[in-house]
């Protein structure tokens, strides 16, 4: 199978690192995206990409690596990262990414100067983040926040999730900005055109950009590319997943024998245990007929000798 094989569709994976940044890379579709998704006072008005190579607080520490990172004209630091694999301890992750870039703005000359400017990292992921929320709950804000009386502590940092499994609207159901982009990217790869529910100018702009024929052949090798790449790696982690669960499964039935060779083992302790029990008791009640019945037989046997 040829790698251009793998997708018939008419539009692009937004999933894959290409369709991500191909439809992202552009700033008035970021622009409505993270207005949208973003409680920013007075909205977005300027946004500025920015290197997503974030080196390490020190040489020990290694780069993270961000999708796409952008500023505000107001100076909020925005990271979007698409996730369309699970990863162990993702929420660690979310968070130690995105105070990465609140320890960089702090400045030290005489004294640090702590004053920072807001912080947000999206993730979207097409996975389930947290099995304990409900299970329609598809945009998620976190925040830190004093327990006792849930009210916001730091509201200058902000992660958000976005877990396109949890996202089930039809195109009927699409009433606002955030339900129309969950569709697109969700749906995106298996629609054949436009849904009539999201034809404002910005989707329109979204759906010409991810048209794979409107493509050059260099973009459309690369789109392919990157759809193989994101391919073996989730048959890959699938088949881990496959074998864990088999060997999961065998080491139970190994555990279950265990338990069971445990429990014949006790068995015959307490076998033996009555056994040498019921053996001493004979012992004791006929070892000493025994003797001296022994006894008597040789004192006869002398008398008759003599």
């Amino acid at each position: 199978m040829t790698k251009k094989a793998e997708h018939k569709g008419i539009f692009i994976d937004p999933l894959t690192d290409f369709g991500f940044k191909r439809l992202f890379g552009d700033k008035d579709l970021m622009t409505d995206f993270l207005t949208g998704f973003l409680d920013i006072d007075g909205g977005i008005t300027d946004l500025h990409y920015g290197n997503t190579v974030r080196t390490g607080i020190s040489q020990d520490d290694r780069s993270a690596i961000f999708d796409l990172y952008c500023t505000t004209g107001k100076g909020e630091h925005i990271i979007v990262e698409m996730q369309s694999i699970s990863h162990l301890n993702y929420k660690e992750r979310t968070v130690y990414y995105a105070t990465r870039l609140i320890q960089e703005q702090a400045k030290r000359g005489k004294e640090w100067d702590f004053t920072l400017h807001p912080v947000f990292l999206i993730n979207i992921v097409d996975f389930v983040v947290d099995e304990n929320l409900d299970e329609k709950q598809f945009l998620s804000h976190i925040q830190l926040m004093y327990k006792d009386i849930l009210l916001p502590y730091y509201d200058k940092l902000t992660i958000v999730y976005l877990e396109l499994p949890r996202f089930t609207k039809k195109v009927k159901d699409l009433k606002t900005n955030v339900d129309q982009w969950m569709y697109a990217l969700k749906y995106l790869p298996r629609l054949a055109r436009l849904p009539h529910a999201i034809r404002g100018e910005i989707f329109k702009k979204l759906f010409e950009l991810a048209k794979i024929a409107k493509m050059t052949k260099r973009q459309q090798n690369a789109y392919y590319k990157s759809l193989h790449d994101m391919s073996i790696v989730k048959h890959t982690i699938n088949d881990l997943q496959s074998t864990i669960v088999t060997q999961s499964s065998t080491i139970s039935a190994l555990q279950s024998d265990k338990a069971a060779l445990q429990s014949d083992k006790a068995a015959l302790q307490s076998y033996y245990a009555a056994q040498a029990k019921e053996l001493e008791e004979y012992r004791r009640r006929y070892g000493s007929l025994n003797g001296a019945s022994a006894k008597t037989d040789a004192k006869k046997g002398h008398e008759n000798k003599n």
